[in-house]
C-alpha cells in the first residue's frame, strides 16, 4: 500500500496541474468539505469514506510558463526555446504544488447539534519561485552583466511531504449559526526551505586584474530535513522510508482549523474558515547550511613557469575564509501554509424537502448563487483567488456546481462538480480551468477531484 500511495502523489505531481479547491467548497454537503470548513453543514448520520479513494485533489500551476513553450514542433532550436521563455518570466512568477489523497476518513454525528469527523490524508505542498538573477548568472556569466547586481534574496522555495492525522468537531449553536475546529497532527518525513536571503554579487572592471567580484552582506540559509541521512550525510534515495515516515514516524507537528457557517435567513448565508494553522518541528536526518559574509575577490595572479601551485585551492581556502560556509543538524521550526476562505451565499429557486439523519423533513432550495475568496501564505507574498459561483440541485440525490475564477495564474478558469448519490454510495467529480482540456499542454492550470463515500442518513 506504501508503494501504491507514493506512486500515486509522483503521478500527481508529474501528471496534473490546478489551482485550489473553490468547487468543492461548501459544496452539496460532502463530507470532504469540513476539510475546507469544520463547520461545514452536513446532512448524514454517519459516513466512512472508501480508502485511498475517498477524496483526491491537486493544486499544481505555474505563472509564465508553459509545455509548448518548451516543446512545440516549430522547427525552433531547444536552447533557443529556453532562453526565449525564461527570459519573460520575471520574479513574481512562481511554481507551486499541492496534492493530497485520503488514506481514510470517517465521521459520526452524536446528536442534532454535534458532528464528529476524523481521517488521515497525505500531502507534498511546494512553492519555488523563479531566480531571474541566479539564472541569468548560471546560463549567461558575470562578465555580460558588468555593474549589475545579482540578488540572493530572489532564492525563495519551500516544500514538504508528510502525513496528516485530524480530528474534528462541529456545533449547531442555533438555528443561524454553526462553528467547528479541527485538531491535526502533522509527521513530515521531508522538507527543503529557503527564504529571507540577504546580500549581493556584482562584478565590475578591475584595477589590478580584468574584473572585480563583490559580495555584498551575503546571508543564505538553506535548510532540509530528511534528505540528507545524519549518519551517512549521502542523500536518502529509500523510497519506503520517506512514506513510513509520514505515518506518525517522521518530523511531528501541530496545527488547527476554525469555521462557521452563519444563517442570515433561510436564504442567505455567510460562511469562513481558517486552515492549516500549524507548524512543524524538524529535527530527524536535519541538515542546515549557511552562507555569511563579504568579499572582494580580484581572481589570482597566475606565476608563470610555477607549475607546482594549486590555484583551485587557493581559491577555494580564500573564499572559506571571506565567505565561510557552516553546517549544523540543529532543530528549527517550520510554519505550515496558513489558507482562508469566506463566502456568501443566496438560495433561490424552488423549495423541496429531503430527509435529514434523525427522519425529520429538511427544506432546501434547488438554486444557488454566491461568491468565495481564498487566500494562502506564501514565503513572497499571500496568493489570492476570487471566485463567482451557481449551484443547482437537479434532485435530492444530485447537485451541481459551476465556478469562475480570476487569481494569480487565470483570468478566465472555468469549473464544474457533480455529486450523486446511488443508496449509500456517493460519487463525486470536480474539474477546474476546463477550458484547457482543448490543449492541456498550452494550460498553466488545470484541475480534478474524485472520491468514493459511504454515506448513511
Amino acid at each position: 500500500m506504501k508503494k501504491l500511495l507514493f506512486f500515486l502523489l509522483i503521478l500527481c505531481i508529474h501528471k496534473t496541474v490546478a489551482q485550489n479547491k473553490q468547487v468543492l467548497y461548501n459544496f452539496a454537503e460532502l463530507p470532504q468539505t469540513q476539510l475546507l470548513n469544520p463547520a461545514a453543514e452536513t446532512n448524514y448520520k454517519y459516513y466512512v469514506g472508501i480508502p485511498l479513494l475517498s477524496g483526491f485533489s491537486t493544486d499544481i500551476g505555474s505563472t509564465g510558463l508553459v509545455l509548448t513553450d518548451l516543446f512545440a514542433r516549430d522547427n525552433i532550436n531547444i536552447n533557443d526555446k529556453i532562453a526565449s521563455a525564461f527570459n519573460k518570466l520575471t520574479t513574481q512568477d512562481f511554481v507551486k504544488i499541492n496534492t493530497q489523497i485520503e488514506v481514510f476518513s470517517g465521521g459520526y454525528r452524536l446528536n442534532d447539534k454535534i458532528n464528529l469527523s476524523f481521517g488521515f490524508y497525505e500531502e507534498v505542498d511546494g512553492i519555488g519561485y523563479y531566480a531571474k538573477d541566479v539564472y541569468d548568472l548560471y546560463s549567461q556569466g558575470n562578465s555580460a552583466h558588468l555593474n549589475r547586481s545579482f540578488s540572493v534574496s530572489q532564492i525563495q522555495y519551500k516544500l514538504d511531504v508528510l502525513g496528516v492525522l485530524h480530528f474534528g468537531i462541529s456545533k449547531k449553536v442555533d438555528e443561524k449559526l454553526t462553528i467547528g475546529g479541527r485538531f491535526k497532527i502533522y509527521s513530515a518525513s521531508l522538507n527543503l526551505e529557503s527564504n529571507n536571503n540577504t546580500g549581493t554579487f556584482t562584478t565590475v572592471e578591475g584595477a589590478n586584474n580584468l574584473y572585480t567580484h563583490y559580495f555584498n552582506n551575503i546571508n543564505a540559509t538553506f535548510r532540509t530535513s530528511g534528505l540528507v541521512n545524519a549518519e551517512t550525510d549521502r542523500y536518502n534515495k529509500d523510497i519506503d522510508e520517506y512514506v513510513k515516515n509520514t505515518f506518525l514516524a517522521g518530523n511531528l507537528g501541530l496545527g488547527f482549523d476554525a469555521g462557521f457557517t452563519y444563517k442570515v435567513s433561510p436564504q442567505l448565508e455567510f460562511s469562513g474558515s481558517i486552515l492549516d494553522l500549524g507548524f512543524v518541528s524538524y529535527s530527524k536526518n536535519v541538515k542546515t547550511t549557511n552562507v555569511e559574509g563579504d568579499f572582494v575577490f580580484e581572481g589570482v595572479n597566475f606565476l608563470f613557469g610555477e607549475d607546482n601551485v594549486n590555484y583551485w585551492g587557493e581559491i577555494d581556502e580564500r573564499f572559506n575564509e571571506e565567505l565561510p560556509r557552516t553546517d549544523n543538524q540543529d532543530t528549527y521550526i517550520s510554519w505550515r501554509p496558513t489558507k482562508l476562505n469566506a463566502a456568501v451565499k443566496y438560495s433561490f429557486g424552488q423549495r423541496k424537502s429531503k430527509v435529514c439523519y434523525d427522519n425529520r423533513y429538511k427544506d432546501f432550495y434547488t438554486d444557488a448563487i454566491g461568491v468565495q475568496i481564498f487566500s494562502v501564505f506564501r514565503p513572497l507574498r499571500p496568493q489570492l483567488a476570487l471566485t463567482a459561483f451557481y449551484e443547482k440541485s437537479l434532485s435530492n440525490k444530485i447537485h451541481t456546481k459551476f465556478t469562475y475564477t480570476v487569481d494569480d495564474i487565470s483570468y478566465a478558469n472555468l469549473g464544474a462538480g457533480l455529486s450523486m448519490q446511488l443508496g449509500k454510495v456517493n460519487f463525486y467529480g470536480m474539474f477546474d480551468n476546463i477550458l484547457s482540456y482543448k490543449n492541456l499542454s498550452s494550460s498553466n492550470s488545470v484541475s480534478l477531484q474524485l472520491g468514493i463515500n459511504l454515506i448513511f442518513n
